[in-house]
């Protein structure tokens, strides 16, 4: 059983489609909200989750005070799911479901930057595609957004392009969780014109400052 952990719509429970996916499991999900928190990288963010499966991380962070979410998900069903979720928690005002490839939706142009990007693709998506996600992604970035990458811990450290670098890693079982962020500007002209609450580039310090 899949349920949303906390927020207005704790305890409430998800239909997750039959097979195809791999839902983000309550014990991490619970451990990474808890970390985005203590970033202050969710009440009211602009929120992307793509390869959404049952969109559970992406509902998660409506319940917990996400102004705006984006479920990106290509399977049909799994995509049919998503809407059923977000209809059954009364989350259709802050999220939209988009039935789509994640790499063709991150290349057209958005209208505001995402402060917050889940990425928990299959394990089986290669890291070259991966790799040009993060890549289209960086644009729609600030200083301050906060990319999570979800992948097997057998698996590399995501392939961070240029303009973006990883300042955490967690491990809970099988599963790694990564976070990233886009890299200050050389010149110090960052898209939202601060730098100061750009996060450390070393993996495993944790930023003192709230990100937002």
């Amino acid at each position: 059983m899949t349920r949303i952990v906390a927020g207005s719509a704790g305890g409430r429970t998800l239909a997750v489609p039959p097979q195809g996916t791999r839902p983000t499991s309550e014990r991490v999900r619970e451990a990474l909200f808890s970390r985005l928190e203590h970033l202050d990288a969710l009440d009211g963010a602009r929120v992307l989750d793509g390869y959404a499966g049952s969109g559970a991380l992406g509902l998660e962070a409506a319940s917990r005070g996400a102004a705006h979410v984006v479920l990106v998900e290509w399977g049909r069903v799994a995509a049919d799911v998503c809407r059923k979720n977000v209809a059954t928690l009364g989350l259709g005002d802050r999220v939209a479901v988009v039935k789509d490839r994640v790499e063709a939706y991150v290349a057209r142009p958005v209208p505001a930057p995402w402060d917050l990007v889940l990425l928990d693709p299959p394990y089986d998506v290669p890291d070259a595609t991966l790799a040009q996600v993060l890549e289209a992604l960086v644009p729609a970035l600030t200083v301050e957004s906060v990319v999570v990458v979800e992948r097997s811990t057998r698996s590399a450290a995501p392939p961070w392009p240029d303009g973006m670098h990883g300042f955490d890693t967690r491990r809970y079982g099988e599963t790694a969780v990564h976070l990233g962020a886009r890299s200050p500007d050389p010149e110090g002209d960052a898209s939202d014109g601060s730098v100061d609450d750009a996060p450390d580039s070393a993996p495993g310090q944790d930023p003192d400052a709230p990100r937002r």
